[in-house]
């Protein structure tokens, strides 16, 4: 890895990521997306201390060479943006032809792909209409394939402390720094028993067995390789334990709702404004794919606070001076409004600095197989003992199946 500073490793020019050794100058690019779907990820959360932020994503080799097998940068621009168009397909849409998706300005001339279906190939196409059959250059053997990553894509991923003096508080410090890359690559209906033999083993009381080392990274069903660093007690990373490692892939093998088991590309903000280090300025909250409200109001409505636990003081204070939720003020943020998801989501500065100072205790003890998630004070809606039986949560209605990565942005 880079010994570049956090920042200087992915502030450079247009937002591509030159500083990772032995590999293509510039393959890498830093990725802005919505926040990470409402839960225990979002700032303003009880137990976070941090933003899901960081995303270093790059293709593979071929993707970043023309049909010449010369690097080319416009090239790779190309199939980033086939990529996008893939991967962000409204999931209530049973013909992806029937797609569009805004990207950043490409040259179709460069790989003689037609991107915006208008019969021309040109420079500046902003629209990708449908989904093309292959990707461009030297990867246009490749076939696009809608919800899935081609084989050898790679994530770079930085969890960090929410420094509320930064600008886009995004702390200096790593609290964790994640890699992944898709080694093996399944046609749908081996994906489908996947999840199959994952629900037979569920119904089995087997636990999930995973291949692999914390050295050489975890393997799941799916063909991801997962690796994952961590801070010692004084603070340096580490290479996490076997158990530490087995927590991150519960969500990237084990969740539905991820597509093709990520979470942030498919949220990307749309077009050239997506390819940045992430930053909450000056995104809308937007509603999920196939909702009508914006997400994180939605959140708000269905769970009745601010994370699972209701124990958000400040949130609370804010949106649900009655018990109910400020629909008026959390649209404020909403397309049209005069505010955005960083204001939703921000907190204090007091609070992001007691949540570090909080996440500082677990970092000396060691004890992340407890859990990573922080408390300022004991919760109060949890029992304190659950016994077998019904949680009363279906006869209430509050159980939803709704949920959708994919986000509602034009």
């Amino acid at each position: 890895m880079s010994t570049a500073t956090p920042e200087g490793l992915w502030t450079s020019k247009n937002n591509w990521v030159p500083t990772v050794p032995g590999m293509q100058a510039g393959a890498p690019r830093a990725l802005d997306f919505a926040s990470p779907a409402p839960g225990d990820m979002v700032s303003l959360d009880t137990r976070s201390t941090h933003h899901k932020d960081g995303h270093g994503f790059f293709l593979p080799d071929a993707f970043r060479r023309d049909a010449g097998g010369q690097p080319s940068r416009e090239v790779y621009r190309l199939n980033l943006a086939i990529l996008e168009a893939a991967m962000t397909v409204d999931p209530a849409l049973l013909d992806a032809a029937k797609s569009r998706r805004r990207v950043e300005p490409v040259d179709e001339r460069a790989g003689g792909v037609d991107l915006d279906g208008d019969g021309v190939l040109a420079r500046g196409v902003e629209v990708v209409r449908g989904l093309p059959t292959h990707y461009a250059g030297a990867a246009a053997k490749v076939k696009v394939r809608r919800d899935f990553y081609p084989r050898g894509v790679e994530f770079l991923h930085t969890v960090r402390y929410v420094d509320p003096d930064a600008p886009a508080l995004l702390s200096a410090r790593m609290k964790e720094v994640r890699y992944s890359r898709k080694d093996e690559e399944y046609a749908g209906d081996q994906v489908m028993a996947f999840y199959g033999a994952e629900q037979e083993k569920k119904m089995r009381n087997r636990l999930p067995a995973f291949p692999g080392t914390p050295e050489l990274g975890l393997i799941n069903e799916f063909g991801w390789r997962l690796q994952g660093f961590i801070e010692d007690a004084k603070g340096r990373l580490r290479v996490q334990t076997m158990e530490e490692h087995v927590f991150c892939m519960g969500c990237h093998t084990n969740l539905g709702v991820t597509v093709d088991q990520t979470f942030g590309f498919p949220r990307k903000v749309p077009g050239r404004e997506g390819w940045r280090h992430q930053d909450l300025r000056g995104i809308a909250d937007v509603p999920q794919a196939g909702h009508a409200k914006p997400e994180v109001l939605t959140y708000f409505e269905r769970v009745k606070g601010g994370d699972e636990f209701r124990a958000n003081e400040e949130l609370l204070a804010r949106f649900f001076a009655d018990g109910k939720v400020d629909e008026t003020s959390v649209r404020r943020a909403s397309v049209g409004g005069d505010k955005d998801l960083a204001w939703l989501l921000t907190p204090s500065r007091e609070r992001a600095l007691a949540l570090g100072r909080a996440y500082m205790a677990l970092v000396r003890e060691q004890g992340f197989t407890k859990g990573r998630d922080t408390l300022l004070a004991p919760p109060t809606n949890v029992l304190p003992s659950v016994e077998n039986g019904s949680t009363g949560l279906e006869d209430a209605g509050l159980i939803f199946e709704d949920g959708r990565l994919h986000l509602a942005w034009e």
